[in-house]
Parts: structure tokens; C-alpha cells; sequence
């Protein structure tokens, strides 16, 4: 049975809003997950209850209540579960872009996991989860690659460019990786080699199912 690590943020606040985890983005991809017979383990960058991003709920019309029960009491990420994978995946929300690039935790997990050739993967303002992340030579795992993800375009059009410390786009693009983007909320999606990433919320399935894709062959 494959097992699959799915990371969250904690963080809560943006600017003097609220924000958090992306319900869709996390709870599509798990639904896929189980539906393949996966073993999927649920952690938060600090444990405990994990904060959902109010305009994520909109479209929630129950078929989420599962998802959001696990996302009640979490436990927190440790440097152990960097081994005992066979994938990681980074749910978005704009509380990552705050707290996954500052966890030394998930810095050396993704980077272990990287390293190890498992898949990683992410969707949206997930791949915030990639940026401190380095092969053992010190090469971010992103140079070269093409990734997909939230785009400065997008960032521009939800108001909040200026509330983020970065925008997520042009730091991947310092760091070397080759963006793959569509037309913004567009689905899009794509791997390479035993990377897997997602643009937005739209790409959460196709994501999922590029992981599954990769964990099959």
C-alpha cells in the first residue's frame, strides 16, 4: 500500500484579514488518495486545528465534512516523517506562503524526500513548500524543473500582492524552475520526473491524479 505524507499550514492572517488552508485543495486530493487505496497520514506545520481560508467554504456543500474533521486536531510535522513515504503533498491556502517556507521541519523533509526520489508534490501556494527545499549538493529541487503554480498574474487579481512576502511565481523563477502556467483558474498541472505540481485551486484534482499517475508506473 502506498502511503502518502499531505502537509498543512497553521498560519491564519494576512494583512488584517483572515486566512489558511484551501479546503479544496486539501480535501480533493485526499478523497483521490483514499479512492486509490492509499494510506494517507495528516499533518499541520504545528499541530492542532488547521485554519480554513473562509472563502474556501463557499462551495462546500457538505461534501467536505469528512476532510474537515481531520483537519481538527492535528498532529505536527517532525523530521521523522521524512522517511516511511512514498509522497508528500503540499495543499495551498495563503497561510502557506507564511509558514512553509519558515518551518525548518519541512525544509528537511521536502529536502530528504527530494533526495530520496520520492514524489513530491504541491498545488497552488503549496510549492511555497519548495523553496528552502535543496538536494544534498545544495541545488534547489525546483532548478531546472518545470513547476506549476500559483501565478503572480492570479496574485494580482485576488488584491493581495501586497500582503504576501513574496510572490510565489518569481521566487520559483529565481530559484531556477521552468513555470508551467495557464490563463488564470485554469487547470494545469504537470510532472516532472517525480515532481507534481498544481497551479490552483482548478488543477487540485488533475494534480492528485499526476501523483497517482507517477506513484503507478
Amino acid at each position: 500500500m502506498k502511503k502518502i505524507l499531505m502537509v498543512v499550514t497553521n498560519h491564519a492572517k494576512i494583512g488584517e484579514g483572515k486566512t489558511g488552508l484551501w479546503l479544496e485543495e486539501f480535501a480533493v486530493p485526499y478523497q483521490e488518495f483514499k479512492k486509490q487505496g492509499y494510506e494517507v497520514k495528516v499533518v499541520s506545520i504545528e499541530g492542532g486545528e488547521v485554519p480554513l481560508d473562509e472563502n474556501s467554504l463557499a462551495d462546500d456543500h457538505g461534501q467536505f465534512d469528512q476532510e474537515k474533521e481531520l483537519l481538527k486536531n492535528t498532529a505536527a510535522l517532525t523530521r521523522e516523517d521524512a522517511h516511511g513515504f512514498d509522497a508528500i503533498f503540499l495543499p495551498g491556502g495563503h497561510g502557506t506562503v507564511f509558514d512553509f517556507p519558515n518551518s525548518r521541519n519541512l525544509q528537511v523533509v521536502v529536502s530528504q524526500m527530494a533526495q530520496d526520489d520520492k514524489v513530491v508534490s504541491a498545488v497552488c501556494h503549496g510549492p511555497a513548500g519548495l523553496v528552502t527545499a535543496t538536494y544534498e549538493d545544495g541545488t534547489p529541487i525546483v532548478k531546472g524543473k518545470k513547476v506549476a503554480a500559483f501565478t503572480d498574474a492570479e496574485e494580482l487579481e485576488t488584491g493581495l500582492e501586497k500582503e504576501v512576502p513574496f510572490l510565489l511565481e518569481t521566487r520559483l523563477r529565481e530559484l531556477g524552475a521552468n513555470i508551467v502556467k495557464g490563463d488564470n483558474w485554469s487547470d494545469v498541472s504537470v510532472i516532472d520526473g517525480r515532481l507534481v505540481t498544481g497551479q490552483n485551486p482548478q488543477s487540485s484534482k488533475s494534480t492528485a491524479l499526476k501523483v497517482i499517475e507517477v506513484l503507478e508506473k
